[in-house]
């Protein structure tokens, strides 16, 4: 029985079905691939040569042919590129090479420095007016501030906008001797500062007394260091109105060296507060130490000169 079941088992056979194409593969692919390549270059090629002037075609062979020649000549190697007539010129006699430097001028594009600093500074003195327009709305416009116009003094100088707060009889922007502001003083400032801090422009700050001496026997607490004190408390209200600090450029107390009227010493309009929205040739004066009328060609001379007498001074 046994040996009847391994006769009925069928056998299986497998044959393997050969293709037509099995030598060959997928590299006919990549043939195809380089030949569309090859033929794109080709055209490009041909593209390039119909779109380019006789010049560059002459310019670009020159350089491959010897570029060493053409960098040591100095030539850009362009030909005639720059014109559709031959030669690169008007001249209608040049049919090849590259005209010379000197036959055709060039144009430049120059910039008059002393034109556009012009410019500017009428630009910032538009900006400063329109500023002091401002305060005079302020000042105008609120009831608190209005009883302080015979106080308030706006003019342009050649260091900017200066806005002066003066004393009036009866009506001190200090206790005599003392730096307090006094109440419609803070107001006013920190009015101002509010109104400062919209123009990107820096400031200086003065105090300014009269010529009546100080209490004392003048070699303690003078005019001096009470017109600084002053300055620098004005300062104070002047960023508590939101002027920001770093706009402060300098703060000074000048005594009565600047009176402003001369013929009374000790006139109240003389104690006063100035302050200098100052334009750009005045920033530059105090930060490169020189006066902003002095001519730039002359600011070197003058800054060296200015040196032993700001020492003296001092």
């Amino acid at each position: 029985m046994a040996g009847d079941s391994k006769k009925l088992q069928p056998i299986i056979i497998k044959r393997v079905k050969k293709g037509g194409h099995a030598a060959h593969g997928g590299a006919w692919k990549i043939a195809y691939a380089d030949f569309v390549t090859a033929m794109m270059a080709f055209f490009l090629l041909m593209w390039l040569l119909g779109s380019t002037t006789e010049g560059d075609r002459k310019g670009i062979a020159d350089y491959f042919s010897s570029p060493l020649k053409v960098a040591m000549s100095g030539g850009s190697g362009s030909g005639d590129s720059s014109s559709l007539v031959k030669g690169g010129g008007t001249d209608l006699s040049r049919t090849t090479g590259q005209v010379k430097a000197g036959d055709v001028e060039a144009k430049r594009r120059t910039i008059n420095l002393r034109a556009l600093k012009e410019e500017q500074r009428r630009a910032e003195r538009t900006r400063l007016e329109e500023l002091k327009k401002k305060v005079e709305d302020v000042l105008a416009n609120n009831p608190r501030l209005a009883s302080l116009g015979g106080q308030i003094r706006l003019d342009m100088t050649k260091e900017g906008l200066r806005i002066q707060i003066v004393d009036e009889q009866g009506r001190p922007m200090f206790d005599s001797g003392s730096a307090v502001v006094k109440p419609y003083m803070r107001d006013l400032l920190r009015e101002l500062g509010d109104v400062l801090r919209e123009v990107p422009n820096r400031l200086t700050l003065e105090g300014h007394t009269d010529a009546q001496p100080f209490p004392g026997n003048g070699q303690g607490y003078t005019n001096w260091e009470l017109s600084a004190d002053r300055a620098n408390a004005s300062r104070r209200e002047l960023i508590a109105g939101g002027l920001p600090e770093p706009r402060m450029l300098r703060v000074q107390g000048l005594a009565a060296s600047k009176l402003l009227d001369g013929k009374d010493p000790n006139s109240p309009i003389n104690r006063r507060i100035s302050i200098i929205v100052m334009n750009r040739d005045a920033e530059d004066a105090v930060l490169k130490n020189y006066s902003p009328d002095e001519d730039d060609s002359t600011n070197a001379e003058s800054e060296q000169a200015a040196k032993p007498a700001q020492a003296a001074s001092q």
